[in-house]
């Protein structure tokens, strides 16, 4: 199974995270996308908490119409299976189109994201 981070991922979210603990304003790229293989709910990460590594925001689509901005652990999304057992993946042909405020946008307008 694929981490659901690279290395490069981790650099890119813990710089995002740094900064939003210093408090500038950014309204970054996502980094990353999982999701679930065998439910609806997708995952647009643009930061993780410097302080432990684990913590990390983006755009939360748990598949029920009403995606939100929120935090949520890499250590959870690891340890989550779906219906058929199976294991929040990366999406590994994932290019950011937007930042996250236009995806966040289109996420509450659509009730899930779309891409």
């Amino acid at each position: 199974m694929k981490p659901l981070i690279t290395d490069d991922h981790r650099v890119q979210l813990l710089d995002n995270g740094a900064a939003a603990a210093r408090g500038e304003k950014r309204d970054p790229l996502p980094v990353v996308k999982l999701f679930t293989l065998d439910a609806h709910a997708t995952w647009l990460l643009t930061e993780l908490d410097p302080d432990d590594g684990d913590t990390a925001f983006g755009l939360l689509d748990l598949g029920i119409g009403a995606p939100e901005l929120g935090h949520v652990r890499l250590s959870v999304l690891e340890s989550i299976r779906g219906p058929r057992n199976l294991a929040v993946a990366r999406d590994l042909h994932f290019t950011p189109q937007r930042r996250l405020s236009e995806y966040v946008r289109l996420a509450r307008t659509d009730g899930s994201i779309s891409d």
